[in-house]
């Protein structure tokens, strides 16, 4: 934890003092123009890979990035919605990110032996949400290229799920609010978007 103290103490000195008009301008509200949807792992720093300032994006993290539909109805989902919600409704975003990722320990999960699974069964819970998409990837024998196109397809998912909600919808389709789908690659930084006309990922340059 020494390092962490140490970070806070430099963050004040350095990072808030260049920042300081910025946080003063902030002290009351915020009004962020994207709402960005990852995964928590500890390698994604969205507002890193972005380049954005505190404020300019309101944040969504955990396992694998994920979404639930409308239709699901158990509570234990409501907390990832009601983000939603208050992003679209409350601040009014301009833009919704999905931003999945290579290698992705949340969606490997779903190919843990079952009695590994059942050792955590919040995380085997949360990953029902998305576990059938193994099966439109059970021709492939090569997992980590059937690894890349399963991280992919989720992201593809999640977009689907943001458009079960009215509220997205009706914005999205009145063009209030503009949906990407983002892949990021750990090794290389790189980032590609989802094309919703050739329904595949390209290189952001």
């Amino acid at each position: 934890m020494h390092k962490i103290f140490d970070g806070v103490i430099k963050f004040k000195d350095e990072d808030f003092e260049s920042h300081k008009k910025l946080f003063e301008e902030l002290k009351e509200e915020q009004n962020p123009h994207t709402f960005y949807i990852g995964c928590s792992d500890s390698r994604i720093v969205p507002n890193l890979i972005t380049k954005t300032l505190p404020g300019e994006v309101f944040v969504l993290r955990n396992i694998a990035n994920i979404i639930p539909p409308a239709s699901v109805n158990d509570g234990r989902y409501k907390c990832s919605a009601s983000i939603l919600e208050y992003a679209v409704k409350a601040l009014k975003v301009e833009n919704i990110v999905v931003c999945g990722h290579s290698n992705c320990g949340g969606l490997k999960a779903l190919y843990y032996p079952p009695e590994e699974l059942e050792k955590m069964p919040l995380i085997n819970k949360w990953l029902d949400l998305v576990a059938d998409l193994k099966d439109e990837l059970s021709s492939i024998k090569n997992t980590k290229l059937r690894a890349w196109k399963l991280e992919q397809l989720n992201i593809v998912r999640q977009i689907q799920n943001l458009l079960s909600y009215s509220f997205v919808r009706e914005k999205y389709e009145t063009k209030e609010l503009k949906i990407y789908g983002w892949y990021y690659i750990i090794q290389t930084g790189e980032v590609y978007n989802y094309d919703f006309d050739e329904k595949e990922f390209k290189i952001i340059t």
